[in-house]
């Protein structure tokens, strides 16, 4: 835990905010009477999405990887 005045506190705020990103607690204090506490906010942890949801409301075709694969081809070859 580091204490430190008002007056550094402003004049050296980013660095301070670093340090409490980092995991540091920074004091403030005001004529060495501490005032205020700087820490970092507790992160979000978030739950990874689980796969497949919409599976039930939806459907694709059997052969969605080639449909309309003559069409797309025709569509390549026409410029020669």
């Amino acid at each position: 835990m580091q204490i430190v005045n008002i007056h550094e506190a402003k004049t050296q705020f980013s660095r301070f905010v670093e340090q409490a990103e980092a995991g540091d607690e920074i004091v403030i204090a005001r004529a060495g009477k501490p005032v205020a506490r700087l820490v970092a906010l507790a992160t979000s942890v978030k739950t990874p999405r689980m796969l497949g949801l919409g599976k039930p409301q939806f459907t694709f075709p059997e052969d969605f990887d080639n449909l309309n694969a003559g069409e797309i081809a025709g569509m390549f070859e026409q410029g020669r």
